[in-house]
């Protein structure tokens, strides 16, 4: 029996499902593999700009999301959609995810509206949740040439950045929004978006229903006793972060919701990327 490689996403769910026992319950032969943030190492201050992302990582990788093999992972809706229209995997069509994410500044910040952050550099992650979301949170508050964007890896690496005082703005979602909300951090923007599942084509489809009820019976147990699990978060919080915050104080996170990422959603989601022309350098 083939083992199923889980990359976790920073959140509860997986976790629980693993200590419960319900990926077990279905049969489900697994392991979890490193997440796309985790380990990687501090940024350098003054770092230069990184254009790869999300999309790329699965579209290099035959939808796997990284180098190492994963035969579940998440990203985004925009940039799994783009990577699942170029054949690099396939979408999973019967859930989706909610993440709570946020244009956000230092306490100390003068920036308190979004009219504020006119040609103001906010880090982001290039072909990622954070790149799409913020044109999306800022485009009723200002034009698009007055949105100013500079790529800054994956969400850790973020933090480390506005830490680093590297930029004045930064785009978090997930366990990276909790963090800097528990710092003092000032949300600007809400920009919560919508994140959805993706494996690669050779990945037994039957595999990924395993996981998926596992989820289920996941998502029901953090609804109704979201104090017992919070300690999960530090399996994927870098050490670099864990003294500087109370996972207790947490909230719940992504929220698995288990209704189709329909047909019309997908095709909302491809116009609206090529009407801002964010894969512009891919046409034609």
């Amino acid at each position: 029996m083939a083992v199923f490689h889980i990359q976790p996403h920073g959140r509860l769910q997986e976790w629980v499902a693993d200590e419960n026992g319900y990926f077990r319950d279905e049969g489900l032969v697994y392991v979890f593999t490193s997440g796309f943030d985790m380990g990687v190492e501090k940024r350098a201050k003054g770092a230069l700009q990184v254009k790869h992302g999300a999309f790329e990582s699965y579209k290099e990788n035959d939808g796997s999301k990284g180098p190492i093999r994963s035969d579940i992972s998440c990203a985004c809706h925009w940039a799994v959609s783009r990577a699942a229209s170029e054949k690099a995997g396939h979408l999973y069509r019967d859930a989706y995810v909610v993440t709570p994410a946020a244009v956000m500044v230092r306490p100390d910040s003068d920036i308190r509206k979004p009219e504020q952050l006119e040609n103001v550099p906010i880090a982001v992650g290039y072909h990622s949740g954070s790149h799409f979301t913020t044109i999306q949170a800022l485009e009723p508050f200002l034009g698009p040439d007055r949105i100013k964007l500079v790529f800054m890896g994956a969400p850790m690496a973020r933090l480390d950045a506005i830490f680093d005082r590297d930029v004045e703005a930064v785009t978090v979602w997930g366990l990276s929004y909790q963090i800097l909300e528990q710092l003092g951090y000032r949300r600007v923007a809400d920009a919560t978006f919508t994140i959805t599942f993706m494996f690669p084509m050779d990945t037994d489809p039957l595999d990924v229903e395993k996981y998926m009820r596992g989820l289920k019976r996941a998502q029901m147990e953090i609804d109704l006793r979201p104090e017992r699990h919070k300690k999960h978060y530090l399996k994927e919080i870098p050490e670099r972060f864990k003294d500087m915050v109370d996972v207790r104080l947490f909230g719940t996170g992504e929220r698995i919701v288990f209704l189709p990422y329909s047909d019309a959603a997908f095709a909302q989601t491809q116009d609206w990327m090529i009407k801002h022309r964010l894969f512009a350098e891919r046409a034609g």
